[in-house]
């Protein structure tokens, strides 16, 4: 069963990867995702979770830049991920007009919240990051429609637990998902903060 009913910019992306069949995962959560709903994503290892992860931010923007504030916001553990990341994204985000922009620790605070104000629709960084961003207004929440934790087990550590507990609490309405290899007790816990209703897309 080929991909269905995703952005044109996506479904080209994705041909010219000779990806035409979506993964068990992905087919399983990427309709849910889609919907909406806060989703608890987990399934093994090259399931196609980072995958799923960059077509369902680009189909909640609809490909294309809005304002100047991010849109979504991608958590990862390090600086080492967060580049990962951002390069996968750039590849999908080429011939669009949407801006991605990575950010971690080793990144001086004042050079991120200057190059963010620039204008952006997806940031991407680590819970540490984003939480010093906050604390010194360096980025507007006002427009965020998505926030997706990638490989979350990390969450599971004191400062990261912390960092993502104080960002939430400041995020009214928005779209939560987590990805990770397994549901993590400390993850579970989620449920009675931001992700509230939420699905759990499970693929053994």
């Amino acid at each position: 069963m080929p991909f269905k009913k995703l952005h044109p910019d996506i479904l080209e992306k994705l041909a010219a990867l000779e990806i035409t069949t979506p993964t068990p995962f992905q087919s399983a959560s990427i309709p849910v995702i889609k919907s909406g709903a806060n989703v608890y994503c987990t399934a093994p290892q090259d399931s196609g979770k980072t995958t799923t992860l960059i077509i369902t931010t680009l189909q909640k923007l609809k490909c294309k830049e809005v304002g100047n504030a991010p849109r979504a916001v991608v958590l990862v553990e390090n600086k080492e991920k967060a580049m990962e990341l951002y390069d996968a994204f750039l590849f999908y985000t080429k011939h669009t007009s949407l801006r991605v922009y990575v950010g971690y620790e080793e990144l001086h605070i004042d050079v991120q919240k200057s190059e963010i104000a620039m204008g952006t629709d997806i940031l991407i960084t680590t819970p540490k990051s984003m939480n010093k961003l906050f604390l010194l207004n360096g980025v507007s929440i006002s427009q965020l429609k998505m926030f997706s934790i990638d490989d979350a087990e990390f969450l599971t550590q004191k400062s990261s637990y912390e960092a993502i507990m104080s960002i939430t609490q400041s995020i009214h309405k928005c779209q939560y998902v987590i990805y990770s290899e397994k549901m993590h007790p400390i993850l579970k816990r989620f449920e009675g903060y931001f992700m509230a209703y939420s699905k759990v897309v499970s693929i053994e």
